[in-house]
């Protein structure tokens, strides 16, 4: 049985159904461009959009979201409106959508994903996903268990919010080239390595489809650094395994 997982971005909101067992999309994700302002409503009506076009209703739905969820609930939003703070989302969403509902961080879905099928598959010890995009999300995994809502794209680096100077859309926004990029990717990661010492960091986001660009100019981190496999389908991937594990699905789904 496949499981529906929608991740959503401060510019886009996408979604699939999903073989969670096998880690696949089994159709083509489908995208609808994030609403401005993205307050919960109207970031629902666009959930409910993306579901709709595959025909999706009644059965398990994961979601992720771009900041801290405890409980279903979103505690912070760095890249969404500022009204999400302290709403029910999995409840808001549940209702909208006619479906159960699993919420959770962005980064935690998509580090759930590449720890179970894709880069980090097998690896004990310290491993941190780092998904760099509108924001830089962090998921921090100790021999396979996910420590959630780390957040550790709001470090201060330079006396600054990390994710302000090393996220793709700063990269974007102040014209920086793959070099210059990743100079400053190179100083967060080295920081990040100080304060955890992981033996592997998987960089995810939607620039993990040029990570030869970047990747090999990186240099005085002592981690193992690999790009996501799965991509930027990790969160869809990933929330779609959430809202299997959450059930009601059948076992062998799970």
């Amino acid at each position: 049985m496949d499981v529906f997982g929608v991740d959503i971005g401060g510019s886009g909101i996408k979604g699939a159904p999903v073989d969670v067992a096998r880690g696949e999309l089994t159709e083509e994700r489908f995208k609808v461009l994030t609403p401005q302002p993205a307050t919960p409503d109207a970031v629902a009506d666009a959930v409910a959009e993306v579901l709709a076009n595959f025909g999706w209703s009644g059965k398990p739905v994961g979601v992720t979201f771009p900041g801290v969820v405890v409980g279903g609930t979103t505690r912070t939003a760095a890249n969404v409106d500022k009204s999400w703070v302290g709403v029910d989302a999995a409840g808001l969403l549940g209702e909208r959508l006619s479906c159960p509902v699993t919420v959770l961080n962005d980064a935690d879905a998509a580090g759930l994903a590449e720890v179970r099928h894709g880069a980090a598959r097998g690896r004990d010890g310290t491993v941190i996903l780092l998904t760099f995009g509108t924001g830089i999300g962090s998921a921090l995994f100790t021999d396979g268990t996910l420590v959630p809502n780390t957040e550790l794209g709001h470090l201060e680096l330079h006396g600054h919010d990390a994710e302000t100077r090393a996220s793709t859309r700063a990269k974007d926004e102040e014209g920086l080239n793959w070099t210059h990029w990743a100079r400053r990717v190179q100083r967060y990661l080295a920081h990040v390595e100080m304060l955890f010492s992981p033996g592997l960091f998987v960089i995810g986001g939607g620039v993990s489809r040029k990570a030869d660009k970047f990747l090999p100019l990186i240099e005085g981190v002592s981690a193992e650094i690999v790009p996501a496999r799965l991509q930027n389908n990790a969160g869809i991937v990933g929330a779609a395994m959430a809202a299997a594990a959450a059930g009601p699905v059948p076992a062998a789904a799970a």
